[in-house]
């Protein structure tokens, strides 16, 4: 047994951080669909006390904690870690999905007699199960479970996307399903030749047993292709902008600041723990450029469209872009590894609420205005104050300025660029800002003019509320300290490596 498999204290939780959702969702169904919006929104608070709690006991034991379900160890049985990414990531979920669902408590409420109509019923058991899912993608230790997991949320998020029923939501739900098929297949044939080659797929056994073969090199080629498109990767970026453009503003909150997260850590799980002793054979490089090639494609598409929530789907692609820096700025282990590592995590992490937030309040100008077409936002922020407060706020973040968290990731993957001679990688981060900066000003610059404005209806207070809070945690999460860098260290590859502390 490796040090990797032995159970710890603490190991426990990450069973329950599990179950919890999934208890929601059995519960949901047998109580006849009458209460899921109160289970899902009432089991909150435990699951942001279960993320923190698992991220205390990483902080307490400064490694990974690992649970070995029903008491067996790799490769006989299933082990649960997480690390100290995982934990952050728990948090994090636990924090946007509940946002996400106060949000939508007008929009998909329960009905006065007490039974979910179908949407209203969609509604709250798919967000349960993006939870659940998630909740196994962070924190699984096996690359079959790890598809297993990717296929729950999946069959989740597709629900979400269409929930509403409209034609236009429908053809791009199923547009996502078939690139998300597709990428599962190339995911699990990977995984198949994995299997066959070493007998494993326990992502600490396999880093142990891993060694240069063609059957590997082809198994690193399928799943990284599979992957790139369940996160929608330029050029398989197709799916999402329909997708989450045409999305109830909730579901899009979670898809594009969650879901397309989860294909994207496994990404990083397999190339950094499963793949990191095959020798260099430029799978960072390929990566870093395709994440160059979606931050200015992203960037310039954004510029070009008429309506809000297309825009913000379009900044979404390239801001997936800038994740892809990690893979050339953090590999191996050097002086400026440790930065680019922490400038790709902080990067997920500011773009999760900031993009959020941003499809929150896009949300409420098309309640407000009945459109969200940007050449006919004039005088809407004198109207809406505060959405178009979120809005800026969420932009800085995307624009990496300071004090916001997207600052604080751009300011540490160009550091890791300039230290390491990759030059490129920081005119890239450059060259997108300045981009993001135009897209930004796209949205406020006609919403500030002095212009008459009737509103169809008042923007809703609580949903205000909510989307204005997850900007000030982008913008806030400039102000880490170094102790939240430390605990992002806890189980870094390279650090293992290294045999380091």
């Amino acid at each position: 047994m490796t040090p990797a498999d032995v159970p710890t204290a603490g190991g426990a939780l990450l069973a329950l951080a599990i179950l919890l959702p999934a208890a929601g969702i059995l519960a949901s169904f047998a109580l006849g669909g009458r209460w899921p919006e109160r289970i899902a929104l009432g089991s909150a608070p435990f699951a942001l006390a279960l993320a923190l709690a698992i991220t205390g006991e990483v902080w307490r034991a400064g490694r990974p904690i690992v649970y070995a379900i029903a008491g067996l160890s790799p490769p006989l049985g299933i082990a649960l870690r997480a690390d100290g990414v995982s934990a952050v990531m728990l948090v994090v979920t636990a924090l946007i999905v509940p946002a996400a669902g106060l949000y939508a408590r007008p929009l998909f409420a329960t009905p006065p007699d007490g039974r979910e109509t179908r949407k209203a019923f969609t509604f709250w058991i798919m967000l349960q199960a993006i939870s659940a899912a998630l909740a196994i993608v962070f924190v699984s230790g096996d690359l079959f479970n790890l598809y297993v997991a990717l296929e729950l949320l999946t069959f989740a998020a597709v629900p979400l996307a269409c929930v509403e029923g409209k034609p236009e939501t429908l053809a791009a739900a199923l547009r996502y399903l078939l690139f998300a098929l597709v990428g599962s297949i190339f995911y699990l044939l990977g995984a198949a030749l994995l299997y066959g080659a070493f007998g494993t797929l326990d992502i600490a056994l396999l880093a142990e047993r891993m060694r240069p073969a063609p059957a590997v090199t082809a198994a690193a080629a399928l799943m990284t292709a599979g992957l790139l498109a369940k996160t929608a990767l330029f050029p398989l970026h197709l799916w999402l902008p329909p997708a989450h453009a045409n999305a109830p503003a909730p579901a899009s909150a979670v898809l594009s600041g969650l879901v397309v997260k989860g294909s994207f850590f496994l990404t990083v799980r397999l190339w950094f723990y499963v793949l990191p002793a095959l020798p260099a054979i430029g799978f960072d490089a390929i990566l870093g450029a395709l994440g160059s090639a979606a931050v200015l494609f992203g960037s310039v598409m954004a510029l070009r469209q008429p309506r809000l929530k297309l825009l913000i789907a379009y900044s979404t692609i390239a801001q997936i872009g800038y994740l892809f820096l990690i893979f050339p700025l953090a590999a191996g282990v050097h002086p400026w590894t440790a930065m680019g590592w922490n400038g790709g995590v902080m990067q997920v992490l500011a773009h999760a609420f900031a993009k959020a937030a941003m499809f929150l309040a896009a949300g409420l100008v098309y309640e407000s205005l009945g459109h969200d077409r940007i050449d006919k936002f004039a005088g809407a922020a004198r109207a809406m104050p505060l959405t178009f407060l979120t809005l800026g706020l969420g932009g800085l973040s995307l624009m990496g300025l300071p004090p916001s968290g997207g600052f604080a990731a751009k300011w540490l993957l160009l550091g890791a660029s300039i230290a390491s001679g990759q030059w490129v990688w920081a005119l890239v981060l450059l060259a997108g800002g300045l981009l993001a900066a135009g897209y930004v000003y796209r949205i406020l610059a006609p919403a500030l003019a002095r212009a008459p404005i009737v509103l169809k209806a008042p923007p809703r207070r609580a949903g205000e509320a909510v989307a204005l809070t997850l900007a000030l945690v982008a913008v806030a999460l400039g102000f880490m300290p170094d102790a939240f860098f430390r605990l992002l260290d806890i189980g870094r590859p390279a650090l293992a490596t290294a045999g380091l502390p």
